[in-house]
């Protein structure tokens, strides 16, 4: 059967239908004034045109309220560029659903990198005693955090949901219900969230998504590649950051931590109950359905009427399910059998805890922490610590926190974050007792810097009395001098008698985080990537080493610069010399909702990272290793592009630029989650204490996307300069690694848009700082083209490419208002007596405009 192009089928079902509802959308009044809709096409027009024309953005909006509006007031203009706003929100949602709905056509279910995909190679290599040992031992972990890069309230994510759906099914009337409703709905939260309201939302997917999703792919293994016997490897875990992600975050509190581990508990009881309900209904037999009522009535105990009780414990529940299972296949000749299974692999996937809960705090924070520790020992005449602690060398400190042992109470400290601090460890054994080990048994010390930062926070359980620690302590590493020596970091640590025996009691397992975002904030896009790859060489050299299995646990957001982009091409390429048994990576924001938000995008998503590492570790296990040639023009590069970068970082006008000339600060004023936008409450802008997240938004809100290219050009250029074009040609087309960081590269750039802040290569301050932004991002796009042998970017990838032009198109008018007010606020500011109100008013659509660009970017995921 024929089936039509990819990019085809993106043109019938996501552009031609988004055309018939949009013109429908734009009709809809959704106030006293009803010429909004009719205006803004007309706008977005002028914005094309005058962009071309080389115009900045304030010519612009002012030339279209001349010449559509005739005379109009300061007041009139703002409410007009308000609704513009609030019809381009929306405009996005629609989008967004339309894509969703026709996620499964446009993208082949069952093509490369599904199950059914790798099923098929097993049987046609001959592999699948190969394959059935590999997924033995084989898991993927996807971490939801709360990171904010996605700004929906949880009102607008339902009806993009019941959207999606209408839109599936054709149903005319309910789209017009939706998108009415749609238009009356507030987009903006009053109030910031809490760590509690950040977990309920994304609860939300692992309730409706992930549940079915997971089950249903260990269910179709379990039939098709292990031949129905059960598979014990839990091969999907799911991980959870809100709550628990302490880091920069004074509102994650114990009180939040225990409450946000009882939902989760609560919210897998429930998923199981439903499920039991269902089969009641058909599991109607002799002898099974009294064991059925029993354990549906202990589930509905458990949820519905319990304060915190659990009425049945897993043990007794895996039980009473193989229990039934065995009499229906004794006596019942298996009827339903399959939809007991079907149960059965979701308790094992998610027992009573549902999603690990990682407890993550800074390793500064521990600094501070344990200095208050040390001081309340020697204040009570204990011999806990030596008295000359602090002056002992790094070595004779580990030493020390190696032998120690004691009994912490909390209530004795009055510093907040010393007793939270505590806490946070005290509560992760009650979460174990309620939830199962699993409910929380991961302890993130981000800013990991030496061996000294993991063996404090180890010695912190030891000083809570815990002695069997059922807990894995994970060193983040995030700078690109971090990532360097992570190696020797870790080789203390194996070599430490205590911490060695602790690895042993835990199977002899290490995970390790590496950070993308930080990383590249830090060393700039191609030193960042490469750095983690040879870190996770030379970890896996040095683990293998000690006989650890070591885990890389992945800190990626969405966009390329921060870790994003074609994730599973990058686990593909990984050679032997990297350790790939499991793969683990946070998911956040627009990631969540556009790669894991519906039953059909999570399926595919998931089996691509599945797909993943079969191909790297069944299928092409030799395949991917980089030569040695190979790796010294990829130091090369790295090396020039972290020079690159280097001075561009540190230029007199980077701070400035982002502070006076992009969003930035705009970033601390939305109300879109718990967590501050940066770690220090100084007023002045430490560029350390500058979170990834705002920092890429900014460039990104720009349309200048730095962090995803910046010295990509001036390191490739180095090569066609110097007659070495071939070396670098040859590792575009031999080394999957390499071309998918530079496919992802390119996908940085075909979001960029210079025409919107052309105007500032005149600004007397910033002028030349801005044309050191442009002629990188010219010399990166002219050498990307060349060496993908492309006429335009991303001309391999037709779809995505159609899917960023029409968002591009979307929030064109939108990225226009936004600059005009940044205009605005400058020039009222320069006069002599500023008009406050208006400012705080072109603040507002600021802010505003910065959701509606973000949420537009979810295709970067």
């Amino acid at each position: 059967m024929y089936t039509h192009p990819k990019i085809d089928r993106f043109n019938e079902e996501v552009l031609s239908k988004y055309n018939i509802y949009n013109s429908v959308f734009i009709t809809l009044p959704f106030d006293s004034i009803d010429n909004t809709g009719s205006l803004l096409p007309l706008f977005t027009d002028v914005c094309d045109s005058g962009f071309k024309k080389q115009q900045n953005p304030k010519e612009i909006v002012d030339f279209f309220i001349q010449k559509f509006l005739h005379d109009a007031s300061e007041t009139e203009k703002i409410d007009l560029l308000f609704r513009f706003i609030q019809y381009i929100e929306r405009q996005i949602v629609l989008f967004d659903a339309i894509e969703d709905a026709a996620f499964s056509v446009v993208n082949n279910m069952d093509g490369r990198g599904s199950l059914r995909d790798i099923k098929e190679k097993s049987d046609a290599k001959v592999k699948e005693a190969e394959l059935i040992e590999y997924l033995e031992n084989f898991n993927v972990r996807t971490v939801l955090t709360a990171h904010p890069t996605q700004f929906y309230p949880g009102s607008v994510l339902g009806i993009i949901n019941d959207l999606t759906n209408a839109i599936r099914n054709n149903s005319l009337l309910e789209i017009k219900q939706l998108l009415a409703q749609l238009g009356k709905t507030p987009f903006i939260q009053n109030e910031k969230p809490n760590p509690f309201d950040e977990a309920v939302s994304l609860i939300w997917y692992l309730e409706n998504v992930f549940y079915e999703t997971a089950g249903e792919i260990v269910h179709y293994l379990q039939k098709n590649i292990f031949h129905g016997k059960a598979i014990q490897n839990q091969i999907i875990k799911l991980g959870f950051w809100p709550g628990g992600d302490r880091d920069g975050n004074p509102f994650v509190t114990t009180d939040i931590t225990l409450k946000v581990a009882d939902r989760l508990r609560t919210s897998i009881l429930k998923c199981y109950y439903i499920e039991m309900r269902s089969l009641k209904r058909k599991l109607t037999f002799f002898e099974v359905d009294i064991l059925v009522s029993e354990l549906e009535n202990k589930l509905y105990r458990s949820v519905f009427y319990s304060k915190g009780e659990i009425f049945i414990t897993l043990e007794e529940f895996v039980a009473k399910l193989n229990k039934i299972k065995t009499i229906i296949i004794e006596r019942h000749q298996s009827l339903y059998l399959d939809e007991l299974e079907a149960l059965l692999i979701k308790v094992n996937l998610f027992g009573f805890h549902f999603a690990s809960l990682d407890i993550r705090q800074n390793s500064r924070i521990h600094d501070s922490v344990f200095k208050d520790i040390f001081e309340f020992y020697l204040k009570s005449n204990s011999n806990v610590f030596p008295e000359n602690y602090y002056d002992l060398t790094e070595e004779d400190k580990i030493t020390v926190l190696s032998n120690i042992k004691g009994d912490l109470d909390s209530n004795d400290f009055e510093n907040e974050i010393t007793k939270s601090t505590i806490e946070s460890i005290q509560i992760i054994k009650q979460i174990q007792e309620n939830n199962g080990e699993l409910g929380a048994n991961r302890y993130i010390i981000s800013n990991n810097e030496s061996a000294l930062n993991v063996m404090e926070t180890f010695a912190l359980f030891k000083l809570n009395n815990w002695d069997d620690l059922s807990v894995d302590i994970i060193p983040l590493f995030e700078s690109v001098e971090d990532l360097q020596g992570a190696h020797d970091v870790m080789e203390k640590l194996y070599t430490n008698s205590t911490y060695a025996s602790h690895l042993k009691n835990r199977n002899m397992k290490q995970t390790i985080m590496l950070g993308f975002s930080d990383g590249t904030k830090d060393g700039g896009y191609l030193m960042a990537n490469w750095s983690i790859y040879k870190a996770k060489e030379k970890l896996t050299e040095m683990s293998r080493k000690y006989g650890i299995h070591v885990i890389f646990f992945d800190g990626r957001g969405g966009p390329p610069a921060r870790g994003g982009g074609k994730t599973h091409k990058f686990y593909a390429s990984l050679g032997p010399k990297i350790e790939n048994n499991e793969i683990q990576v946070t998911v956040q924001g627009q990631t969540i909702s556009s790669n894991f938000g519906t039953l059909d995008s999570c399926r595919y998503n998931l089996e691509n990272l599945l797909s993943a590492g079969a191909t790297n570790q069944v299928f092409s296990k030799e395949k991917n290793e980089l030569s040695k040639k190979e790796k010294e023009v990829l130091d090369q590069l790295a090396d020039l592009g972290y020079q690159k970068y280097l001075s561009f970082k540190n230029h007199p006008k980077f701070i400035p630029y982002l502070e006076q000339m992009s969003t930035l600060k705009y970033y601390a004023k939305t109300n879109i989650g718990s967590r501050p936008s940066k770690r220090s409450k100084s007023e002045h802008l430490d560029f350390a204490d500058l979170r990834a997240i705002p920092f890429v938004g900014s460039w990104s809100q720009l349309k200048q996307n730095v962090p995803g290219f910046f010295g990509v050009g001036t390191a490739l250029k180095h090569f066609e300069e110097n007659g070495q074009w071939e070396d670098v040609q040859k590792l575009y087309d031999n080394s999957l690694f390499f071309k998918t960081l530079l496919e992802n590269s390119m996908m940085s750039l075909a979001k960029s848009f210079f025409p919107l802040t052309a105007y500032m290569k005149n600004d007397p301050q910033f002028g030349e700082f801005w044309q050191i932004i442009y002629d990188e991002f010219l010399e990166t796009k002219r050498l990307l083209l060349k060496i993908a042998g492309h006429n335009e970017l991303m001309e391999n990838y037709l779809d995505g490419k159609a899917s960023i032009d029409i968002r591009e198109r979307i929030v064109l008018p939108l990225l226009t208002i936004q600059q005009y007010a940044l205009l605005r606020i400058n020039e009222l500011n320069k006069m002599e007596n500023p008009n406050a109100d208006l400012i705080k008013t072109y603040e507002k659509i600021v802010t505003r405009s910065l959701f509606g660009n973000t949420n537009a970017s979810r295709n970067s995921a």
